[in-house]
């Protein structure tokens, strides 16, 4: 996902592949170019590192990630402040690193893999890594309280309007299945 905030163009989870398309960061230069600010990547989790380090060098752009998993970037410009505009939720019960971008004016989550996009919604998907599954279904439970339109998982298709509604039918449905 881009986004152009009010002090940063942000790319959360960057893929660029420009292996299958000579002219893939056309766009991306010229959206860069054109906003007339810093370009920023987040990462909603480590393995979702992908194409952050050609983004980071391509325009000097530094690099968020939960800071449980800043080794692995480490080598990267540390962003040490989100962009205006964004929050994060940090699931409890799992200590990965995973997180989920709240980008307030879109009234869009954007989410790594505890939310998968199914027909017709959401599916909750634990981690393997979960250490404590109740603090994990718990801290879901926030999510129903935030104004989210649209969520944009990494797996699936997106939701596309009453985002808030599609998470709440995802976290009823998971709390069935425990």
């Amino acid at each position: 996902m881009t986004w152009l905030g009010s002090d940063s163009y942000v790319l959360i989870d960057p893929l660029v592949r420009d292996d299958l398309d000579a002219t893939a960061w056309e766009p991306f230069d010229r959206a860069v170019s054109d906003s007339g600010r810093a370009a920023v990547v987040l990462l909603t989790a480590p393995w979702h590192e992908r194409s952050a380090r050609a983004v980071a060098a391509r325009y000097e752009a530094r690099v968020w990630i939960h800071p449980a998993s800043r080794a692995r970037v480490s080598d990267l410009p540390e962003l040490r402040t989100l962009p205006m505009g964004v929050e994060t939720f940090v699931p409890a019960g799992v200590d990965e690193g995973q997180v989920a971008f709240h980008v307030v004016p879109e009234r869009t989550l954007v989410v790594a893999e505890f939310f998968l996009g199914v027909e017709g919604g959401l599916r909750v998907a634990s981690s393997p890594a979960t250490r404590d599954a109740a603090a994990f279904a718990t801290s879901l439970e926030q999510l129903r309280h935030l104004p989210i339109d649209n969520v944009l998982v990494a797996h699936g298709p997106p939701v596309l309007g009453e985002g808030g509604d599609a998470i709440a039918a995802a976290l009823e449905a998971f709390g069935e299945t425990k």
